[in-house]
């Protein structure tokens, strides 16, 4: 209930979405929300415009945004249904850019930051720039996994056993380093030594 916009963009294959919030949005709830948005669009729902009375539309529970000040009438802008045939999006909007949700094809968010306090952003790309998006990490994925000679779906545990392997080489390193400052070696030479 705390969550409010608090400004956006929005462009033919991204879009910007500030609103309320008190902490960062943890990467399991930005995947809810991703998945949300792609199920939403798939519903291919029309898209409806009415013009309507402000309280009229305010009744029927279009979202207001910013606490702008609306005229006598309104756009009242609808998308998709939810389970129990209500509107799943219902908002008072200056504009459409889509005439059905499966118009939109394809979202994909790109991060979360904060933009000021208590404001956080959500930035996407939408379309045929987020499969293009898509496309290009894939294929970063695929070039990191033949550079590890992994499969894409080994290189987390790949990239982990590296970062243990490297962590306990330093740790080696360290621990021979300190023997060679107290002088002992740690007896490789002697080794070499004994075997002449």
């Amino acid at each position: 209930d705390h969550v409010a916009q608090k400004g956006s963009l929005v462009a033919p294959e991204r879009l910007r979405f500030d609103f309320a919030h008190p902490k960062p949005v943890d990467a399991s709830e930005m995947q809810k929300v991703d998945t949300l948005a792609n199920d939403f669009i798939l519903q291919n729902g029309p898209v409806t415009t009415t013009l309507m009375a402000v309280d009229d539309a305010i009744e029927l529970g279009a979202q207001a945004q910013f606490g702008e000040k609306y005229g006598d009438e309104v756009r009242v802008v609808s998308m998709g249904t939810e389970d129990d045939g209500k509107a799943w999006s219902l908002e008072l909007c200056g504009g459409t850019h889509v005439r059905n949700t499966g118009d939109i094809g394809l979202v994909t968010i790109l991060g979360e930051s904060a933009v000021a306090s208590g404001v956080r952003r959500v930035e996407a790309l939408t379309g045929s720039a987020a499969r293009a998006h898509l496309q290009a990490q894939d294929a970063k994925l695929r070039e990191t996994a033949a550079v590890l000679k992994s499969t894409p779906s080994d290189v987390p545990a790949r990239v982990a056993t590296l970062l243990d392997e490297r962590k306990k080489l330093e740790r080696e390193l360290a621990e021979a380093k300190k023997r060679l400052a107290l002088g002992g070696g740690g007896g490789a030479g002697g080794e070499f030594a004994s075997g002449d």
